[in-house]
Parts: structure tokens; C-alpha cells; sequence
């Protein structure tokens, strides 16, 4: 799945980002807002993928990340590990801020016309330090993965 063309408006959603991408999906014969399609792709994504966060999770411990509920307060609403910031029916901003970046992922629905629609992932990213840019590094080639393999899902 190619990266698509990427929000001008990047600022908005977290200021001073220094990584951006968006991936995006046609799907047809569905009636999707974002919040559903977030959940479709990240809860119910590919097995592989829960594994590798666990993996990630058992990596980055010992730095001091966050890696999952136990970082957040316990009734912020979530999709899978992720803390919901905003939500609206065409759009919703899932994000992490940590000691070494912050970010940001918008699941957007846009309306094609013929019962199809345009799901996309934008990953927005701001690292603080060193150590944010070295892991944004480490794990920009799995991204690139994982973000279409989970829009991938709201295909079938």
C-alpha cells in the first residue's frame, strides 16, 4: 500500500512534528465513521502485530516508556493501548506523549460518493531528544508495515 499524501495542516494535531505519514484504503458496501474503523484496525488487527508490541513493550521497559494501560489514567477512553484525544464522526486523534516523543495518529473517514469510502491513518510524530529520534529510526520500518497491514483489515 503506497503513503498517500499527507495533511498540510500537521501543526494542528501536534505542533513542531518532525514525521508524518498517511497510508489510505477504499472500502465499499460499509458504513464507517473513524471511531469504528480505528477499532476495527487496531483491536482486531493481525495477531503478528499484537505480537510484536508485546515484544516492543518488553524492549522499552527498561527505558522507562510507556507500553500500554498501566501509563494512563484508568478511565481515559482507549483504543487498544491508545488514548483517545478527540473524536468526531470523520475523524479521531488517538496520541502518546512520552519522555522521548510525541505522537499522533488521525483516522479519518471521507465519503467517496457509491457507497465507498476513504479510510486513512496519518501517523504524526515529535521527538524530544536523541533517544526519540533514534527509536523513531528503529521503529519507522515496522510502521510502515504494520499501519497498512491494519487498514488492510477494513477491506474484508
Amino acid at each position: 500500500m503506497p503513503v498517500v499524501q499527507c495533511l498540510s495542516n500537521t501543526d494542528e494535531f501536534l505542533p513542531g512534528t518532525r514525521f508524518a505519514d498517511r497510508y489510505a484504503v477504499v472500502v465499499g458496501g460499509q458504513s464507517l465513521d473513524a471511531m469504528t474503523s480505528a477499532e476495527r484496525a487496531i483491536v482486531n488487527g493481525p495477531a503478528w502485530i499484537g505480537r510484536l508490541m508485546m515484544l516492543r513493550n518488553l524492549l522499552v521497559r527498561p527505558f522507562g516508556l510507556k507500553t500500554g494501560h498501566g501509563d494512563l489514567p484508568p478511565k481515559q477512553k482507549r483504543v487498544g493501548m491508545f488514548p483517545v484525544i478527540s473524536e468526531a464522526p470523520e475523524r479521531v486523534v488517538l496520541g502518546l506523549d512520552d519522555r522521548h516523543l510525541d505522537f499522533r495518529l488521525l483516522v479519518e473517514v471521507r465519503e467517496l460518493g457509491a457507497g465507498r469510502q476513504e479510510v486513512s491513518a496519518t501517523t504524526l510524530v515529535r521527538p524530544h531528544n536523541r533517544f526519540g529520534r533514534i527509536y523513531l529510526a528503529v521503529v519507522t520500518p515496522f510502521h510502515r508495515i504494520i499501519v497498512p497491514a491494519m487498514l488492510a483489515r477494513l477491506t474484508v
